[in-house]
């Protein structure tokens, strides 16, 4: 069972977003420095949907990455003292289905492998089984 108090205070340690920009609502799996698992639930309230678009809402792909991102950089940081990750590039992404309001994001990030300050990390995102959005972040660590 996730302890929700300890998951929100570790997800505000490894991310400096706050609302209406952390695109994350909880964090499920992590292996420190390899991989983790985050939870998105799209909701009609969600500010991004109120122009995008008005008779058929969606959710922007922009902050699809964003979310998985976000996710990379707890998979990436979650083995080390501090830093913040910051989206250095986007390879390979490939978006196969629009997410709604009520759909329930499963994102999934694996760090392939690390350089340096920076780290190549595989992403997925999924609804319902059916992947919505794959591909290949690059990130960097920065001070907080």
């Amino acid at each position: 069972m996730v302890d929700t108090a300890e998951n929100i205070k570790k997800m505000e340690q490894a991310l400096p977003h706050r609302y209406p920009f952390r695109m994350i609502d909880c964090v499920t799996e992590v292996e420190p420095g390899r991989r983790a698992v985050a939870i998105k639930t799209i909701s009609l309230d969600d500010f991004f949907l109120a122009g995008h678009f008005p008779h058929n809402p969606c959710m922007p792909e922009a902050l699809i990455v964003e979310a998985l991102a976000q996710t990379g950089g707890i998979a990436m940081l979650s083995a080390k003292e501090a830093g913040m990750a910051f989206l250095v590039r986007v390879e390979e992404m490939q978006f196969t289905k629009n997410v709604k309001p009520g759909d329930i994001l499963t994102l999934s990030a694996e760090v392939e492998f690390s350089f340096g300050e920076m780290a190549k990390v595989k992403v997925r995102a999924e609804s319902e089984g059916e992947t919505v959005a794959q591909g290949i972040l690059v990130l960097a660590q920065g001070k907080p």
